[in-house]
């Protein structure tokens, strides 16, 4: 995290002054202290640079005591300045705290200005339909443009997405990217046999994208038996797995529309929590085959799915 926060720090300050540049000189040099001083007096004269930096000393807790709420302020101060990694900052913290309306206005602002971890975040965001409305074709596209840009987690999601989205709709969202940035983002064909993964939602896919200190778990956590919604007859060891969502409520709210679909009659819902993910499942079922089944009734309602394995 310190590196991370230090490589941030750095390339915020190309287009600073020789002040805000020395501060992050320090701050690479371990001088926390040092390095807020300098920003200090510069991020009161409403230095976008120095204001960030401040902000990203606030939310790391190194140099000054660790304060979310002032880094947030921090970050919006510089974002309403136009900083560009400020506006992704603050989407994401505002996100992860649950205001979805703040999040998505400054994610998509630095989205709409190429920024990588902001296309990916938004994008998944539209995927999932979690804080904004789903959009798949615009999904593909924001991601397709984050992954031209060489951002691996980026990759990683439109591989995905390749798995689970009509070639006719990775097509329009090739297209739209190619519009908004006039060249050919990169795209990537589906694996022969995949184990593929759903998108997460965008606030995982965004600590994933800036590589947090503590590396989201493996997708291998039990089901809660908690979450069953009704005792079924049916066993094995397959399941469709639904969606990824930051909130429970949200996974919940999505099985509770589906469940009326004849393909997931007489089956539960499984909740996977997965670091600050959960996975929306149903099942079980007997094979892979009727699961995958299950998952083409549910594509002609709109809804992507792919067969799972219960572990």
């Amino acid at each position: 995290m310190i590196l991370l926060a230090a490589i941030m720090l750095a390339t915020s300050a190309h287009a600073a002054d020789s002040t805000v540049k020395a501060g992050v000189e320090a701050w690479q040099r371990g001088e926390h202290a040092a390095a807020v001083a300098i920003w200090r007096p510069l991020a009161d004269k409403n230095d976008a640079d120095a204001l960030f930096n401040l902000g990203q000393a606030y939310r790391l807790g190194l140099g000054v005591k660790l304060d979310l709420a002032t880094a947030q302020g921090l970050f919006e101060r510089a974002a309403r300045l136009g900083h560009l990694d400020a506006q992704t900052s603050l989407g994401l913290l505002l996100f992860q705290n649950g205001n979805r309306i703040g999040a998505m206005r400054w994610l998509k602002s630095a989205a709409e200005r190429g920024e990588p971890r902001a296309l990916l975040i938004y994008g998944t965001a539209l995927f999932n339909g979690d804080g904004t409305e789903r959009d798949l074709v615009k999904a593909y596209a924001y991601v397709s443009r984050a992954a031209a840009q060489g951002l691996a987690p980026a990759k990683d999601t439109l591989a995905q997405m390749d798995e689970l989205l009509p070639l006719a709709e990775r097509q329009k969202g090739v297209a739209m990217a190619m519009t908004a940035t006039k060249a050919p983002p990169v795209t990537k064909s589906p694996p022969p046999t995949p184990k593929p993964r759903p998108p997460t939602t965008a606030a995982a896919k965004a600590q994933q994208a800036t590589k947090p200190a503590t590396p989201a778990p493996k997708p291998r956590a039990p089901a809660d038996a908690s979450t069953a919604t009704a005792s079924v007859s049916a066993r094995g060891a397959w399941r469709v797995q639904l969606g990824a969502f930051s909130q429970r409520a949200s996974a919940e709210a999505l099985f509770r529309k589906l469940s009326s679909v004849s393909a997931l009659a007489g089956r539960q819902s499984y909740l996977i929590p997965v670091g600050s993910v959960i996975r929306l499942q149903a099942g079980p079922f007997e094979s892979r085959a009727s699961a995958t089944s299950a998952c083409a009734a549910l594509a002609k309602t709109g809804q992507p799915c792919f067969a799972v394995e219960a572990r």
